[in-house]
């Protein structure tokens, strides 16, 4: 007989042979009462079913958050089973997750930047909502909830989205200087993370309208525009979001799209009859407690704060930049916004300082 054959035969012969029943028989799965011994663990006929909120949650920078999630069992399975909880940031185009923690009963364990920050919280029998405190910029984004159950497995996504503000940023050499790791640090000098595509969509949405392309977090370079004109793509084209697609985060160069959270602090304006210099603005704030505002902080608090100046004032980056609520005569164009008078080498001007609260 082939060989094959031969060992079949001999298997069956043995009578250590173990049945398969239909896709629910499972080998070597132990218990919690190991006794040393394989245990074997048939399908129960019941189905695990775990719920996210379908809508996103909001936060802001600086803020604790609750993601909900919440599991069971169709029919329900009686008393609280051993089960294993995992939490997983996802990438925009969801082709790699970043662990966020993992729980076992009590024990649970944090990573990377979420160590200190998360933890799971357990109102109810069958709670896995994970809490993250102290918000970061970079935390926005896709959270997928994984609960694990022996070998069943069944998870859902909830999208975390921080109150913000996106804001384009040329560095003081000018117009397209940036590739995509200076894009990614100047943005961090101001206060703000590069934004995703998202947050350029949401501020498309709420009237952003920038001729000039940036880069976005994930490597492309876009731009919105409100009100298509020829300089723009063309007259012919509709409103929405240019898309030259991915560049070489090397070679490319372009301006950024940064983006900036609601604040936990204050931002206010000093001054001099004289006006100041931007070594003597940025002493001017220490001695108020302070420190000289980036350029995130005073778009925050332009719009979130409804911060309403129409003085300029020295930043942090050396711009002079004042903002506007309430437009109004002498103070620039007819909208709402930040103006800028770029970075001068030369003037006196007041100042907006930083401070927590």
């Amino acid at each position: 007989l082939p060989l094959l054959l031969k060992a079949t035969l001999l298997r069956l012969a043995s009578g250590s042979y173990r049945p398969f029943y239909n896709g629910f028989y499972y080998n070597h799965i132990m218990n919690d009462n190991d006794d040393g011994q394989d245990k074997v663990d048939y399908f129960n006929g019941a189905r695990l079913v775990v719920e996210t909120s379908q809508d996103p949650v909001y936060s802001y920078s600086g803020a604790n958050v609750t993601l909900p999630c919440h599991y069971r069992y169709e029919p329900d399975l009686g008393p609280k089973r051993k089960i294993r909880i995992k939490w997983s940031k996802l990438r925009d185009d969801y082709t790699k997750e970043q662990d966020v923690m993992v729980a076992i009963g009590k024990t649970y364990m944090a990573f990377g930047d979420f160590k200190g920050r998360a933890h799971i919280h357990r109102a109810s029998q069958h709670e896995a909502s994970l809490v993250i405190s102290d918000v970061r910029l970079k935390d926005d984004g896709k959270y997928r909830c994984e609960v694990i159950d022996g070998l069943e497995d069944e998870s859902e996504v909830v999208d975390l989205r921080l109150q913000g503000i996106v804001f384009p940023y040329q560095p003081p050499r000018g117009q397209y200087r940036l590739n995509f790791h200076e894009a990614e640090q100047v943005c961090q000098d101001q206060g703000a993370i590069l934004a995703n595509f998202n947050q350029l969509f949401q501020a498309w949405s709420e009237g952003l309208d920038w001729c000039n392309a940036g880069w976005l977090a994930d490597g492309t370079v876009q731009y919105p525009i409100r009100l298509p004109r020829k300089p723009c793509g063309g007259v012919h084209l509709a409103p929405g979001i240019r898309s030259y697609g991915p560049r070489h985060r090397h070679l490319h160069r372009f301006d950024a799209f940064c983006f900036s959270s609601a604040l936990k602090g204050e931002v206010f304006y000093l001054d001099r009859l004289a006006g100041m210099t931007l070594e003597e603005a940025k002493q001017s704030c220490q001695d108020a407690g302070a420190e000289i505002a980036r350029v995130g902080q005073l778009y925050s608090a332009w719009k979130f704060l409804g911060l309403d100046r129409c003085s300029a004032g020295w930043l942090a980056d050396g711009s002079v930049r004042y903002p506007i609520v309430t437009p109004r005569a002498n103070c620039g164009p007819a909208e709402p916004g930040v103006r800028s008078f770029g970075f001068p080498s030369k003037g006196r001007f007041g100042v907006f300082c930083y401070r927590e609260r």
